[in-house]
């Protein structure tokens, strides 16, 4: 038998939800072009748009923004578990750890209900941006900023976080970067969550799980990464030296290159729209000048090989300017990816086949126990 290593390229679904042209830059979600999603969006009729196939009537988006946000508000208990953490605790953590307790307040947890697809992805989507808000504050010694359901869903999370309200051209910005991250095929850690929930898991256990697969640097990481990155080089004219040393040593260049795009991300062109377009609201920063100088130089080395920025190089910057900590980063590229990962999970159970994959055995034969007194 042949080993695909990393299943790279290789088929395990059919799904209706995006498609990408790697070659051309194209990203749909539900056959809409996400440029117009971003321009005319926003984050919860999109992940609805994921989920549920269509775009919402009104009543449907009047109710499940409802719906959401009565779901902002944690159950005493939950608050007092990350009260309990301790205050060293990686965000990605504790949602890995929370979230399969928000379970418990779900009164249906059948995975072949839709009205369990329906309720988790109502609670995840409303309880996971608070408690990502709250462990900022608990971790750092802050006070708890209460939800404010007059806000909107984004300007609620960076109301939150923060502690101060948010201009509504950031609250737009970052609604936008939510859209972003909400869906990208089958990448590494929703095919973790549609693994999970091919044994019939609850909706939980497999976001739960997709949040443990984001967490890597190679994934999800890689943003958190770019800002540190970025942030260490204090002078643009050190970059050119800066990328031919990582180059020379053989080291990824976080931020850059895709496994499916051979062309410029279409997430990161409209991130670098939006990083001017707050930059022009908040004023310049040093950080957006290194990135653009960054950008440049590392083209000049690196366009031949069809190896272009990707998501992460802009999206830390973004957040930066919008007051969100490095090591939020991914959390709140969670936060988003919930609606894609509810949507694979709602897709692949309709017809659902457990995963059990093989190996190939490299190991010997015949091999025989050894007593611990006669081992050499």
């Amino acid at each position: 038998m042949k080993v695909y290593s990393g299943l790279a390229g290789i088929p395990v679904v059919k799904s209706s939800i995006s498609y990408i042209d790697g070659e051309r830059g194209i990203l749909e979600y539900r056959g809409i072009p996400i440029q117009e999603l971003v321009e005319h969006s926003d984050f919860l009729e999109t992940a609805y748009l994921l989920v549920f196939g269509k775009l919402p009537a009104k009543e449907e988006y009047t109710r499940f923004v409802s719906d959401v946000k009565e779901n902002q508000y944690l159950d005493m208990s939950v608050l007092n578990f990350l009260k309990e953490l301790p205050k060293t605790t990686h965000p990605m953590k504790v949602l890995q750890s929370v979230i399969p307790v928000l379970s418990a307040y779900d009164k249906n947890t059948d995975v072949l209900d839709p009205q369990h697809h329906y309720s988790s992805l109502v609670k995840m989507l409303g309880q996971v941006p608070v408690i990502t808000a709250l462990w900022k504050r608990i971790s750092v010694g802050e006070n708890i900023v209460e939800p404010d359901s007059s806000l909107s869903y984004s300007e609620n999370f960076l109301y939150m976080i923060t502690g101060r309200r948010p201009d509504p051209v950031e609250g737009r910005v970052f609604d936008r970067c939510l859209i972003l991250h909400a869906e990208h095929t089958m990448n590494a850690s929703t095919f973790t969550a549609v693994v999970a929930v091919s044994t019939l898991a609850d909706f939980y256990s497999a976001v739960s799980s997709a949040v443990g697969s984001l967490s890597g640097r190679l994934h999800g990481g890689a943003n958190e990464k770019v800002y540190q990155m970025l942030s260490k080089i204090d002078s643009p004219e050190k970059i050119p030296a800066f990328i031919d040393r990582m180059l020379q040593n053989k080291k990824r260049i976080m931020g850059f290159g895709h496994r499916v795009y051979k062309t410029y991300d279409p997430r990161a062109k409209l991130l670098k729209k939006m990083l001017t377009e707050i930059s022009s609201l908040k004023g310049g920063s040093r950080l957006i000048k290194t990135a653009e100088v960054f950008e440049k130089e590392a083209l000049k080395r690196l366009e031949s090989k069809k190896i272009y920025p990707n998501i992460d190089f802009y999206s830390g910057v973004l957040y930066s300017i919008l007051g969100i900590p490095s090591r939020f980063y991914t959390s709140v590229f969670a936060m988003a990816r919930i609606a894609g990962w509810v949507a694979h999970c709602k897709e692949y159970v309709k017809e659902n086949k457990l995963f059990r994959p093989t190996q190939v055995y490299d190991g010997g034969h015949n091999i025989h126990y050894v007593p611990p007194e006669k081992r050499g």
